[in-house]
C-alpha cells in the first residue's frame, strides 16, 4: 500500500481552502496512493497559542457541517482517486454526544469540535475521531471528547486517527495499537519540531505500527508570527523514517509498506529477543492512571524547597567482566566527586545468556553479594552507585550507598532474555538524600523502561530522576522512546547500557536508488553505535508566549541530552525543573 503525507497552508477563507485541499489532492494522486493524509485545521486558521478568532461566532462560521459541500466535495475525490482520505477540521456539533459534561456551558448549536474524517474510496465516510485533549485557547472555542478512540477496517488493515498534540503522550497511540491498529494518520498544525523529531517516533516504535503524520506550513494564526513547521513524515514500526519532507514549503511525499507483513501484524508484537511487548503489559500496576487525579496535582508538581537545582551524575561502562569490572568501578569511585554513578544492567557479565543455566545464575547472585561490599566500601557520604543485580533468585535494579544496599526495584516486566526471574508487583520511590537537598528517584531495568504506563506512573509520584540500568535492544529505544517519557513526564533520565552495533541507516530515510554507491555491496556494511545517555530538563512552559517567540529554538519541550561515550560521561541534571509550575 502506498501511503502519502501532504503539507501546505490554510487561510481563514474557507472556499479558498477548500480549492487548495483539492488542488493538493489531485498533487498527491499522481502517485496512486492507497491513502492521503492531510494537516489539522485544513478549513480554517487556528493556533493554540494565541487563537485565531474574534469570538465563537467566528468560529462557529469558520466550522463546517458534516454533511456540508465541503467535507462532500473531500468524499467525492476520494471516490475519483480510489484512495483514502484523511482530513481534519472544525465541526458544528449539534448536540452534546460523548463530549465531556462539564463542557457545555454555550447554547448546544454552538458546540464545535477539531475532528479527523476518513473517506473511502467509496466516498464514504468510514471514520471520524474529535480530538480528546485540547490545548492552551483550543479551549476557548472547541469541545473535546471523552469517547475512546476507534479504528477503521480497510482493505488494507486497520486505520487509527490521531489528532494534533495526541502523540505527544502515549496514551491515544497505545489505545489504538492495543485494539489492534496497524497504520495511525494523525494531522497536527505544530510550529515546534518535538513531534516530528522524537514523539512521532517514539509512538510507532513503542508500538510496532506504522505512522503518518501530515503537517501545516505557513502562518497558524493571524494574530501573531507561528508557522507551522512542516517536517511531514512516514514512519515504521522499528521507528524509521521511510519518507519526510525536511522543510517546510508546500509539497508531499509517499512510501510503500505492507500491512500484511507479519512482523507487524496486531497479534506479532516481538521485541528484537522474542518479547511481545503487549503481553509484557501489567495494567494491574498501572491503577494510578484510571484512578481520579485533583486537579491541583495533576496540573502542576509539588514545588519542593529542598529539591537541590543540581544533581553531579556519571554512567561508567567498564569493558572489563567478573571481579575485574568490580575493581574497575571501584577505581572510578575513589577517584570522582559524582553523586549518582549509573552502570549498566549486570554490568559485570558480558554475555548475558549465562544466567539462563542455574549454576552460573548462583555464581552470579554470589558475586553480586560481594560487589555491594566492594562498592559500597569506597563509596562517601551522600554518594550512590546503581546497577542490576541477582538477589535472591530475582533479576533486580539496586542503589548502593557507603551503609551497603540502599534501595532495590525488583524486575517489574517479563523480558525473555530473564525468563527465569520473579516479578515484583509495585513501582518503588526512593526518597534520596543529597547534600544539596533530597531528591525523589525511581529505578527501572532490563525492559521496564520501555513500558510507558510505568514510567508515567512513576511521573504521576513526581519522582524527579529515573535511573535505567538496562541493554539496548533496539536503536529506536534511545534515540526516541526514552527521550519521549522524559519531556513527556518531565523527568530527569539517567540511562546506561553497554554500547550495542546496529544496522547503519536504520532509523534514517532511505536513498533513492540512484544515489546508492555502487561500490557499497563490495565493502563491509557499516554499523551504527547506540549507547546510554544523560537526559535533562530546561525549563519553561509548554505553551509560547509572544514574549518568547525572539528566543524560541524549534522545539517545546526537547530534552537535553548528552550521550553515553567510552567508559565515562559526566553531566549535571536539574531536578529542579521537573517541578515547573505550567499555567
Amino acid at each position: 500500500m502506498r501511503v502519502a503525507v501532504s503539507q501546505f497552508a490554510t487561510t481563514l477563507d474557507v472556499e479558498e481552502n477548500l480549492a487548495t485541499c483539492l488542488r493538493m489532492i489531485n498533487k498527491v494522486a499522481m502517485c496512486q496512493p492507497g491513502v492521503i493524509v492531510l494537516p489539522e485545521f485544513c478549513n480554517t486558521l487556528f493556533c493554540h497559542t494565541q487563537g485565531g478568532y474574534n469570538d465563537r461566532n467566528q468560529a462557529w462560521h469558520q466550522a463546517l457541517a458534516i454533511d456540508g459541500p465541503f467535507l462532500l466535495a473531500i468524499a467525492e475525490q476520494a471516490h475519483k482517486h480510489h484512495c483514502y482520505i484523511v482530513i481534519n477540521v472544525t465541526l458544528r456539533r449539534d448536540s452534546l454526544g460523548d463530549f465531556s459534561p462539564e463542557q457545555h456551558n454555550d447554547v448546544i448549536n454552538e458546540n464545535i469540535s477539531i475532528t479527523s474524517c476518513l473517506f473511502s474510496p467509496l466516498g464514504e465516510l468510514v471514520l471520524h475521531v474529535d480530538k480528546q485533549r485540547l490545548l492552551g485557547h483550543e479551549n476557548d472555542f472547541f469541545i473535546n471528547t471523552s469517547r475512546v478512540s476507534e479504528l477503521a477496517s480497510t482493505t488494507f488493515g486497520k486505520f487509527g486517527l490521531l489528532v494534533g498534540n495526541d502523540t505527544m503522550t502515549f496514551k491515544p497511540s497505545r489505545e489504538l495499537a492495543l485494539q489492534g491498529g496497524q497504520l495511525l494518520c494523525n494531522s497536527i498544525s505544530t510550529f515546534a519540531r518535538d513531534q516530528s523529531h522524537f514523539h512521532d517516533p517514539a509512538r510507532a516504535c513503542e508500538n510496532k505500527v506504522f505512522l503518518a503524520t501530515a503537517n501545516k506550513i505557513g502562518a497558524l494564526s493571524s494574530t501573531n508570527s507561528l508557522a507551522g513547521v512542516g517536517q511531514s513524515q512516514i514512519i515504521s514500526p522499528e521507528g524509521k523514517v521511510l519518507a519526510k519532507i525536511n522543510h517546510n514549503e508546500e509539497g508531499f511525499v509517499f512510501a510503500d509498506i505492507d500491512l500484511a507483513n507479519t512482523a507487524i501484524a496486531p497479534q506479532n508484537k516481538r521485541r528484537p529477543d522474542g518479547t511481545d511487548l503487549f503481553k509484557q503489559r501489567r495494567p494491574e500496576l498501572y491503577q494510578a492512571l484510571t484512578l481520579p487525579i485533583k486537579k491541583e496535582a495533576h496540573a502542576q508538581y509539588i514545588n519542593d524547597d529542598n529539591v537541590p537545582e543540581t544533581a553531579n551524575v556519571a554512567i561508567f561502562a567498564t569493558y572489563k567482566s567478573n571481579e575485574q569490572a568490580i575493581e574497575d568501578v571501584c577505581f572510578y569511585i575513589e577517584n570522582n566527586l559524582s553523586d549518582i554513578i549509573q552502570l549498566p544492567e549486570l554490568f559485570f557479565i558480558a554475555d548475558k545468556t549465562i544466567t539462563n543455566n542455574t549454576e552460573q545464575l548462583a555464581d552470579i547472585a554470589a558475586l553480586s553479594k560481594q560487589l555491594i561490599i566492594q562498592i559500597s566500601s569506597v563509596l562517601r557520604p551522600f554518594q550512590y552507585v546503581c546497577t542490576s543485580l541477582v538477589i535472591d533468585g530475582a533479576h533486580q535494579a539496586v542503589l548502593i550507598s557507603e551503609q551497603g544496599l540502599f534501595a532495590t526495584q525488583q524486575q517489574l516486566h517479563f523480558c525473555q532474555r530473564y525468563h527465569w526471574t520473579p516479578l515484583g508487583d509495585a513501582l518503588t520511590l526512593v526518597e534520596l538524600p543529597l547534600e544539596q537537598g533530597n531528591i525523589k528517584l525511581a529505578m527501572l531495568t532490563a525492559d521496564d523502561a520501555s513500558i510507558p504506563e510505568i514510567v508515567n506512573v512513576a511521573a504521576l509520584n513526581h519522582v524527579h530522576l529515573l535511573l535505567v540500568p538496562f541493554e539496548i535492544q533496539e536503536p529506536g529505544e534511545v534515540e526516541y522512546c526514552l527521550l519521549s517519557r522524559a519531556a513527556e513526564n518531565r523527568i530527569c533520565i539517567l540511562a546506561a547500557s553497554l554500547e550495542q552495533s546496529f544496522a547503519a541507516g536504520c532509523l534514517s530515510v532511505d536513498l533513492p536508488s540512484d544515489n546508492v554507491n555502487k561500490n557499497a555491496n563490495k565493502k563491509k556494511a557499516k554499523l551504527q553505535k547506540s549507547t546510554g545517555f544523560i537526559a535533562n530538563l530546561c525549563s519553561g512552559s509548554t505553551l509560547i508566549s509572544e514574549s518568547q517567540l525572539a528566543k524560541f529554538t524549534g522545539y517545546i519541550n526537547q530534552p537535553l541530552v548528552k550521550h553515553q561515550q567510552g567508559k565515562i560521561t559526566k553531566a549535571l541534571v536539574h531536578p529542579i525543573a521537573t517541578c515547573t509550575k505550567y499555567e
